[in-house]
């Protein structure tokens, strides 16, 4: 069982938006029949094993092991990851896109770059399942509390140059066998639980629109 799955298929990603089948996926990090399903969930078995067959036609669940009990198989399924991501390639029509009007203070812009994470980094994911290798990435997550607006612009200033003077270092676009690789930086608030002084979003360019 793959960490995370990247569904990239339309249809698998609306048969997984189901209530039901969602349940069933859930349930399914750990094995089970269309009857213990049955039971854990609360369902009849004629319901369940209906959107097993669904979810197993999408891949997102497979067939584990087939247990012989007097003149019935029963067949335990499992689901073939422990969570998933749809990726924005199934909206492809509607997906944003940053390179449309990018501008660093806009949150739509670092959305845009975030759904293009998911998207190119899903591509390889899928990829390197099929060929059974490993993809070669990196990541930073971090938290930090700014004393004041000025503060933060200072930090994303500092950011910025930091990043720039790597990439200018280690860019090489002549180099025989090199790989373009894409290094995303972005900086947000943490939404709080609910609106308030502290979570509500500060004035800004983005908020002034």
């Amino acid at each position: 069982m793959l960490d995370v799955a990247v569904i990239e298929d339309p249809a698998a990603a609306e048969a997984s938006l189901d209530p039901i089948r969602s349940r069933i996926l859930a349930a399914l990090a750990e094995p089970g029949s269309a009857a213990m399903l049955a039971a854990r969930l609360g369902l009849p078995r004629q319901k369940v094993n209906y959107h097993l067959k669904e979810l197993e036609r999408h891949g997102l669940v497979e067939l584990a092991e087939e247990r012989r009990k007097g003149n019935v198989t029963e067949r335990v399924y499992r689901a073939t990851a422990s969570s998933y991501v749809i990726s924005p390639a199934v909206l492809a029509a509607v997906s944003p896109d940053p390179s449309r009007s990018p501008d660093q203070l806009s949150a739509r812009w670092l959305l845009a770059l975030g759904s293009r994470l998911v998207q190119e980094v899903g591509t390889l994911l899928t990829g390197a399942a099929r060929a059974r290798r490993r993809v070669a990435t990196f990541g930073i997550d971090a938290q930090v509390r700014f004393a004041s607006a000025a503060d933060r612009t200072a930090f994303a200033d500092e950011l910025a140059q930091a990043v720039a003077v790597l990439v200018s270092r280690y860019h090489d676009e002549s180099a025989p066998g090199g790989r373009t690789h894409r290094v995303v930086a972005g900086l947000h608030q943490i939404p709080g639980p609910a609106a308030g002084p502290d979570t509500a979003p500060e004035p800004g360019p983005e908020n002034d629109r």
